[in-house]
């Protein structure tokens, strides 16, 4: 007896094996995450420190290197970049896929405390920040007024908005953008500090040693205890406008008389605006571990609160969400999903006619996919974009299994067998294909899953719930199906003149046909075997072509519903220059009806801007038309600036322009420099490019101070009176911190702003000798004019330059850095090396693991056919059918059809097609050698083998194919994925099937052993007399 035959003489059994898959997995969906993609550990390590007033190449010589050389021997590190700007140095570790960033952190800071003593003493103290999973923020609120200034909008935000909004679940932080923290300023007067004897940094002594915070602790008596207070800090603008900074003649001067102490702001260097009005926004930051749709949602639900407690004129509104975009692609993907439902239910009712026969799968097929969330929660899975789509294309594998039953059980009802001998027959001939089958498909994907980087990241659990939907699949198929099929489907009644008939008869009629011609085909190919081999050879060589010929790039782009603006400032713009660029963008925008807003960031070197689209069913352009045509439009309206608009990444874990070419060299940057002019001219004259820039520009206008030592020692100066001096008075740089209802605010002085509006006035400051009195420092020193990096930049500790970029359209990233390579061969020195950032690295890392993924599947797959068939030939026979169908796909790949390129998407398309063509093979094959047992020679086996399971194959063919029509006329979010997966899976699979047809014959007319010298005994009829009287027994209690 067969396992099978328990479920068919049982069905209240297989019925309760079902309805537990059900029950189970209707709790698992209610409690699955639901995510935009696969959790990924992708963290960035942020070190972040100031110097103020020094020059980007201080900074590099004595900040960034030690601290880079000492954060470089952490573990963990993928690549490292730093940036060493004016008073800035910027260290930036891209931690490796999945590291432990916690530990990572704590090794990072344990490095960089090590190195703190080699440091200047003026430097602060380096920020660490660590921001881990998504890396940018998922929703950006604005907050503006015309009442109020950005300082007190910005103080509102921190006391009362910004502790609200951290205090939802899931939010890792919600950090001010453009905020304008209070900070009081002491603008200085050079002349009246000369006027009194007084040097700036002599005032800063005074402010340090006349602003204490005294904690005094207690007085303790037998008895009693005092709590003791001291009033040695200041509190208020009027008492530092009153502090005494020194005496002279016995008269107190205070800093009134020498500066101009106001309550302003910390920066005045960056802005934000939204709809062209200046404001500050909150960026939510969603924690690694966190639900990204539920923290949002939590985030809204908080807002209504936070809206109506905002004092009287101040304003805010959503920004940008991201969710907006994720919930829309998760729409569409059970839309498709919908969709492909009723779609194969269609082909099942066009290939069996009957709804006896047609409700069986389809009720196999919900009870499938709902019983894969069971597998998915206890594997730790989440719903999210690709487990819907491995739903998706489930849909076609799981109706599988259950229509190979009912084909089988039907053709032995029609040879006239009563139902449950027909159910009982066709289980034990299918369960060992069907198990074939699943094994086989749990091989292909299994390969998926243990891939690693980004691929094996996002795509692990697209491939364990394809690997869970077909093992239920397979379960429902041998337990449920063949009792269904015992219980359901009926004995055809001839002379009967039904509509159901009708239709059957019909629909047999044409099988039959398309049968007949078919064997006639067939057996017209199988005469000339070596033309048919050969043509299979030509097919399998033309695999690499094909491939090599065709467009790569990570990911296809996605309509994400923005499209970003970005330009690089005149290195001596003002914060009012670039406000007016940003201004100009905004009107550009605004001119678009599918606008529904716009936001601008800008920052010391950079003008940042947004333009938030309508839905895409609400408008008649993409956004990669919008992007192409804001690129003209802002060429035009925004005269002077290098701007390109972009689109943000389709996948997680990278940031900035899509294309990102590393330069590294440890020649001097002014030769780099060079180079990269060089370099730069040569790329952009391909015309394979919308925008190339680098980063490495020698145009910031600097006046060096030239100080003449000898004057100096004559009059008794040191260097260190010269230099703090004016390192106090210009550097911007904060002196301590003073209290203010409840919270501390940076104390800054410095020259008032119209002491220091040209070189000329700055040598007019006076300095004070070693005998008390006063010179101009134009007695010292003089100025001497040069041109000198806006920043000075590292990739992986050496000197580097990065080519960043996009495309022109029609060329894709693979293209695209393929063509800077041929540039940079013929550019660049022999020293010269490459690299990536960003998206192209990962494009890179990506691209280099597919063949190995792509033969590892198939070794697994060889080695379980092997294992089921018990022969190391038949695996071979029927992995024929996989060059087949890859060679399908690969040519719409490479005519680029509806934009198809090789990307993540189709490479994963491509390695399950091996697991989908494999089941032609395994059913053809081993009824074949199942007719040879019976007698018959290896050419009459094939024959009968492939005309009795031709039906079942173009029945499940077309299903697969017409299920993934949907992915292939997806529209609207997230439709540029599903359609690459969904071409690769029905080309593929449709060209495939018709070659298997044909060549998998012959090759098993050459290849298969011959079993029919055996002549064994079936083992199926054996069973037959040993279980007839229990058999019997079933049909009594069924009748």
């Amino acid at each position: 007896m067969r396992f099978t035959d328990i479920f068919v003489r049982r069905p209240v059994l297989a019925s309760v094996v079902s309805l537990l898959i059900l029950v189970l997995g209707l709790r698992s969906l209610f409690t699955l995450p639901t995510l935009q993609y696969p959790r990924t550990q992708n963290a960035v390590v942020t070190v972040t420190t100031s110097y103020f007033g020094a020059d980007p190449a201080t900074v590099a010589g004595f900040v960034t290197t030690p601290l880079e050389n000492a954060i470089a021997q952490a573990n963990g590190i993928d690549y490292l970049t730093s940036t060493s700007q004016v008073g800035t140095s910027t260290i930036t570790a891209n931690l490796r896929l999945n590291y432990d960033s916690g530990k990572a952190l704590t090794e990072i800071s344990t490095k960089i405390d090590s190195v703190l003593n080699q440091l200047p003493s003026a430097v602060q103290r380096p920020v660490i920040t660590v921001k881990i999973g998504q890396t940018t923020d998922a929703m950006y609120i604005g907050f503006n007024s015309d009442i109020l200034t950005s300082s007190q909008v910005t103080d509102y935000l921190i006391r009362v908005v910004q502790p609200r909004l951290q205090s939802v679940p899931g939010v890792q932080t919600a950090e001010l953008i453009g905020g304008k923290t209070f900070a009081l300023r002491a603008w200085l007067d050079p002349v009246k500090l000369a006027a009194y004897g007084l040097t700036a940094s002599e005032l800063s002594a005074s402010l340090q040693g006349n602003d204490y915070i005294a904690g005094l602790g207690s007085t303790k008596g037998e008895m009693v205890q005092v709590t003791l207070t001291a009033a040695t800090s200041l509190h208020s603008l009027e008492e530092f406008r009153n502090l005494v900074v020194k005496q002279v003649n016995g008269a107190n001067v205070k800093l009134r008389d020498v500066a101009n102490v106001t309550l302003g702001s910390e920066d005045y260097e960056s802005a934000v605006a939204f709809n062209g009005k200046q404001a500050v926004y909150i960026g939510i930051l969603v924690a690694p571990n966190a639900n990204l749709l539920d923290v949002v949602k939590g985030v809204k639900e908080a807002y209504p609160d936070i809206l109506k407690s905002l004092p009287q004129g101040l304003n805010s509104d959503i920004v940008y969400d991201t969710t907006d975009f994720v919930n829309s692609s998760i729409d569409e993907v059970i839309h498709t999903l919908i969709e492909a439902i009723l779609i194969v239910t269609g082909v099942v009712f066009m290939f069996l006619g009957s709804w006896r026969s047609v409700v069986i799968p389809i009720v196999a097929i919900p009870l499938s996919l709902i019983g894969t969330f069971t597998i998915l929660l206890a594997l730790g899975f989440s719903i999210n974009l690709l487990t819907l789509l491995a739903l998706v294309l489930a849909i076609g594998l799981v109706v599988d299994d259950a229509i190979i039953v009912v084909e089988n059980v039907n053709r032995h009802l029609a040879d006239g067998m009563k139902p449950f001998d027909a159910a009982f027959q066709a289980a034990r001939e299918l369960a060992g294909p069907i198990i074939a089958m699943t094994i086989v498909l749990i091989a292909v994907y299994v390969p998926i899953g243990f891939q690693g980087g980004l691929t094996g990241a996002l795509f692990v659990e697209f491939a364990f719930t394809l690997a869970g939907a077909v093992t239920v699949s397979a379960v429902i198929a041998l337990t449920l199906s063949p009792v269904s099929c015992a219980l359901v489907l009926k004995a055809p009644h001839r002379g009967e003149e039904t509509l159901e008939t009708r239709i059957i008869e019909f629909i047999d009629a044409k099988m039959d046909w398309v049968k007949d011609r078919y064997q006639h085909l067939l057996a017209r190919s199988l005469h000339f075997v070596p033309v048919t081999l050969a043509f299979g050879g030509i097919v399998l060589a033309s695999i690499f072509w094909l491939y090599s010929n065709s467009k790569n790039e990570l990911a296809p782009n996605e309509d994400q519903g923005v499209v970003f603006a970005q330009s690089t400032s005149a290195p001596n713009a003002t914060l009012q220059q670039k406000l007016f660029y940003g201004d100009q963008v905004y009107k550009t925008f605004a001119k678009h009806p599918e606008m529904t807003s716009s936001f601008q960031i800008v920052t010391p070197g950079l003008i940042f801007g947004g333009l938030v689209l309508t839905p895409p069913d609400k408008r008649k352009i993409t956004a990669e038309q919008m992007q192409q045509t804001l690129q003209q439009e802002l060429a035009r309206s925004v005269p002077g600036q290098r701007l390109v608009t972009f689109q943000p990444q389709p996948l997680p874990g990278s940031n900035g322009l899509p294309i990102q070419f590393v330069v590294q060299s440890t020649d001097t940057f002014d030769k780099m420099n060079d180079i990269s002019r060089d370099f730069l001219s040569k790329a952009l004259a391909t015309g394979k490019f919308m925008f190339l820039d680098t980063d490495l520009k020698i145009d910031q206008p600097q006046m060096s101070l030239v100080i003449d030592r000898e004057k100096t020692a004559q009059l008794g100066l040191r260097m260190l009176d010269v230099g703090g001096a004016l390192t106090t008075g210009l550097s911007g740089g904060y002196t301590q911190y003073f209290g203010l209802d409840g919270r501390s605010y940076k104390v800054i002085p410095q020259m008032a702003q119209q002491f220091r509006l040209n070189p000329d006035q700055i040598l007019n400051y006076y300095i004070k000798t070693a005998d008390g009195s006063s010179v101009p420092l134009s007695t010292v020193a003089k100025f001497q004019t040069m041109v000198v990096p806006e920043s000075l930049n590292h990739f992986q500790q050496i000197n580097s330059f990065t080519i960043s970029g996009v495309a022109a359209p029609g060329v894709i990233a693979g293209e695209a850095l393929e063509t800077l390579k041929e540039v940079a061969a013929k550019t660049l020195p022999p020293s010269y090396t490459i690299d990536y950032a960003g998206s192209s690295r990962q494009f890179v890392q990506e691209s280099s693991g597919f063949a190995g993924t792509f033969g590892f599947a198939l070794i697994i797959i060889f080695l379980a056919l092997a294992a089921q068939f018990e022969s190391f030939r038949d695996p071979l026979i029927i992995l024929v059918s996989v060059p087949m169908s890859i060679a399908g796909a690969l040519v719409f790949i490479m005519l680029g059809f509806g934009g198809a390129s090789i990307n993540i998407y189709t490479q994963v398309g491509l390695v399950t097609l091996m697991g989908l063509i494999s089941k032609h093979g395994i059913l053809i094959v081993e009824f074949a050698n199942e007719q040879q047992h019976l007698g018959k020679s290896k050419y009459d086996a094939i024959i009968e083998a492939t005309s009795i399971r031709l039906r079942p194959i173009l029945m499940t063919t077309a299903a697969m194919v017409l299920g993934v029509l949907p992915l292939i006329m997806a529209s609207g979010a997230g439709a540029a994925s599903r359609y690459n997966m969904g071409l690769v899976i029905a080309s593929g699979l449709s060209i495939g099937t018709l070659f298997t047809l044909f060549v998998l014959p012959a090759v098993y007319l050459v290849l298969a052993a011959d079993h029919s010298k055996t002549r064994e005994a079936s083992a199926i009829d054996l069973e037959d007399a040993h279980d007839a009287r229990a058999e019997n027994k079933i049909r009594v209690v069924a009748s």
